[in-house]
């Protein structure tokens, strides 16, 4: 005569290591051995496309003159001209109390 102890164990043993401890139908025996098989490879592993590498190369084009991004021309031309016009940002230590003090 076994204790509950031993035959709890025993079925643990068993559901870890493949083996069922009751007597199944058909339809659960299926499940069983869907189970313990390894899983199928992943098919969408590749789901979304490589952006950052997309936009690295794009950048590289675009910096040997073999893309036109004009919305990036756009930003920069618009940031020159607000540096030509003094409305850049300001260098380290040039705060607006800073510059009110002298």
């Amino acid at each position: 005569m076994t204790s509950l102890y031993a035959k709890k164990m025993t079925m643990l043993a068993g559901r870890i290591f493949r083996d069922v401890g009751k007597q199944v139908d058909s339809k659960s025996m299926k499940v069983v051995r869907i189970m313990s098989e390894l899983p199928r490879p992943m098919i969408l592993k590749d789901y979304y496309p490589p952006l950052e590498e997309y936009n690295n190369i794009l950048q590289k084009l675009r910096y040997l003159g073999l893309f036109r991004n004009e919305h990036a021309d756009f930003r920069e031309e618009m940031a020159r001209l607000r540096q030509l016009r003094g409305k850049g940002k300001r260098k380290k230590g040039e705060s607006k109390r800073g510059l009110a003090q002298q």
